[in-house]
Order: structure tokens, then C-alpha cells, then sequence
């Protein structure tokens, strides 16, 4: 039995309308699959990122793993590494990787008919999730009717806003979007902000200590997460938590992250960091320093292994890319009392392209 051939396609999916965040605007999602097949079965894997991830997956990655043993993930990972010497691995190497690899773990599963989730040994029956959006771009009154959805509708005791908007021009405006939102989701729900690396490390304090006040616990990337003596000092600073960790895609980047001591969460992206098998070593490192993971962003792909991890706090439910999942996969999970639970009735993680997406 081997590998035999890797199918990619790069699919945009448009937003309504543009949004924005501290340090960025967009108007569409772009998702790049995978489709590895091996004994008449076909493995499914993603990630979130520039078209160009499918032609490194063509160029590089797919003629280091094919023919290869399915089964021997480990030895097809390392390959890919190893093929990627002068295709250096942070960037959108490492999202070709990653995407392999989630199609890699979804086959095997399907070829031993069982579930994703059964494969990795679940710790949990279901992952918590919090609400991720509010855009900068957002009226109050689109920012309220979105969080009131995740609270009311999908029972979330947990949601995240965006600040920082116009990198760090406009804190006013942050801190009054902020008050909106604790009004909007009330007293008894977890309030959390991204500012997406937006501010210098003097504004950083100042708005971790005014947010605190309103009641915030998680400041994700108040500062560049390259700056990690800025992150340090904010967590030894600040009473809400100080996480970052999302561009990480080498287990030495987490290392640095973790043993500069600036992080109170780390945050981890299977699409990102080399797939199930970099998301796995990620977690490891992270409880190594007594940390718990928060995974990033893409949370269909992320709940099988999610409910396998012992240090998980709760997976991102981030809405553009719940939106693009629903175009672009049949399969998914869905939000009941503020948690997913991973599909534990067919082989693999359970999703497929939508008819006409994927290879005939």
C-alpha cells in the first residue's frame, strides 16, 4: 500500500463585505486543500493562506511522500522537512506541510475505518469553543448582533472582539468598542481582545489596564509577537492574561515563546505549524512550562485532535473561516452549549468537499 497521488486546489470565497483588524483588511478567504488517495481511499486536509501554498505543495512536498506507506505519517512529515531545505519551512512552506499532513491522519483514519478523534485517544467528549470576530470594521450594532448570536443561539460563555484598530490610532474607539461588548454579552461571559500585534508596548499597558477594568481576562498580541521581552514584561505587568502564538510553525518557535516566559496561554494552528503532527508537538512543548493551548483559527480541523489534547483550554471559533468551511465542506460539527463534538460514526475527521470541489 502507497501513497499515490496528491490532488490541491485553491478555493476563494468572498465576504459580504471587507473587514478589518489592527493590522490588516480583506475581503475574501482563501483555503487551499489537499486530497491525498492511497488504496482507494482519499484523505482530506486544509489550510488557510495564499493560492501559491498549492503549487509548493505540487513543486515540493507531494514527490517527497509519494509512495510512501500511508500508515507511516511520522516518516512522511520528516520527509517533507527534509524536502523543504531551500523552500524554508516558516511561511507558506509550512502551510503546505500542514495541509498534508491533516490529509495524511484524515487517510489513515479511513483506512482503518475508525474515527479521527478514536485514532488520536480522546480525553474529552466535546471542545469548547469561544466566538472570534468583531471586526474593526463593525457598527456597534453589528458587533452586538454578532455576539449576542454566539451567546443566545450557540450557548458560548466566551467571546473575542478585534482592537487595535488602525494600528493603535484610534485607543478611544478600542476601549469603546470593548465597553459595547461587555454591555452586549453581559457580566457572566468571558470577554477577550485581539489586537493583532497593533500597539506599541507603552499603549499595550495602558489598554490592558483600562480593559481590565472592563472586565477583559485574555489580550491576545497587544504587541508584535516577535517582540517576546514586550509580551513578557505585559504578562508580568498586566491582570488579564498575555497569549500570542498563532504564526508559529516550528516546534523551536513555541520553545522560544514559552522559555521567554511570554505567553500565559499559547496559541496553537494546525494549518499553520505542520498540521495534527506539529499541533501535537506544540501542545507538548507548551506543558512542558506548565501551559495550557488555545488553537487558532479553523476550528472543524482542529476538534478531532482538540478533544485529544489534555492541556486544551478551548479551540477559536473564528467566523470567516466557519463561514468558508460551510461553502466549501459536507461534515461539519455545529455549536451545542458552547462546545463541538467531534463525529465519532464515519472513518476520518468526517468532512469532504462538496460535490464538484474535489478530484472526480
Amino acid at each position: 500500500m502507497s501513497i499515490k497521488e496528491l490532488w490541491t486546489a485553491a478555493h476563494r470565497v468572498p465576504l459580504p463585505e471587507s473587514e478589518t483588524d489592527g493590522t490588516l483588511a480583506w475581503s475574501a478567504t482563501t483555503v487551499v486543500t489537499v486530497v491525498v488517495t492511497a488504496d482507494g481511499e482519499q484523505g482530506l486536509g486544509w489550510t488557510y493562506g495564499p493560492a501559491a501554498v498549492a503549487g509548493v505543495v505540487d513543486e515540493v512536498l507531494a514527490p517527497a511522500v509519494r509512495g510512501l506507506d500511508p500508515h507511516d505519517i511520522g516518516r512522511a512529515h520528516l520527509r517533507m522537512r527534509q524536502a523543504s531545505r531551500n523552500a524554508p519551512t516558516p511561511g507558506l512552506t509550512s502551510y503546505g506541510i500542514s495541509a498534508v499532513d491533516v490529509a495524511l491522519w484524515d487517510l489513515k483514519a479511513r483506512l482503518l475505518g475508525i474515527p479521527l478523534s478514536a485514532l488520536f485517544g480522546q480525553c474529552r467528549d466535546t471542545v469548547a469553543v469561544y466566538g472570534s470576530g468583531g471586526f474593526t470594521s463593525m457598527t456597534d450594532d453589528q458587533l452586538c448582533d454578532q455576539l449576542a448570536g454566539w451567546v443566545s443561539h450557540d450557548g458560548m460563555t466566551a467571546v473575542k472582539i478585534k482592537i487595535g484598530e488602525a494600528r493603535g490610532g484610534h485607543v478611544t474607539r478600542d476601549l469603546h468598542r470593548v465597553a459595547v461588548a461587555r454591555d452586549a454579552v453581559g457580566a457572566d461571559v468571558t470577554l477577550m481582545i485581539d489586537a493583532n500585534g497593533a500597539y506599541d508596548t507603552k499603549q499595550a499597558l495602558a489598554v490592558a489596564a483600562d480593559a481590565a477594568r472592563l472586565g477583559v481576562t485574555w489580550f491576545e498580541e497587544p504587541v508584535s509577537s516577535d517582540r517576546l521581552a514586550d509580551l513578557a514584561l505585559l504578562r508580568s505587568t498586566a491582570t488579564t492574561e498575555i497569549t500570542a502564538g498563532e504564526y508559529g510553525t516550528t516546534t523551536e518557535y513555541f520553545r522560544r515563546m514559552c522559555g521567554a516566559g511570554a505567553v500565559d496561554c499559547l496559541q496553537v494552528d494546525a494549518t499553520r505549524c505542520g498540521g495534527y503532527t506539529g499541533l501535537f508537538a506544540a501542545a507538548a512543548v507548551a506543558d512542558a512550562f506548565g501551559l495550557q493551548v488555545s488553537t487558532h483559527c479553523g476550528p472543524h480541523l482542529h476538534a478531532p485532535a482538540c478533544a485529544a489534547l489534555p492541556n486544551l483550554r478551548h479551540a477559536e471559533w473564528f467566523a470567516d473561516h466557519v463561514r468558508a468551511d460551510a461553502v466549501l465542506f459536507d461534515g461539519l460539527a455545529h455549536v451545542h452549549r458552547g462546545a463541538v463534538q467531534p463525529q465519532r460514526h464515519r472513518p476520518g475527521h468526517g468532512m469532504h468537499l462538496r460535490q464538484g470541489l474535489g478530484p472526480d
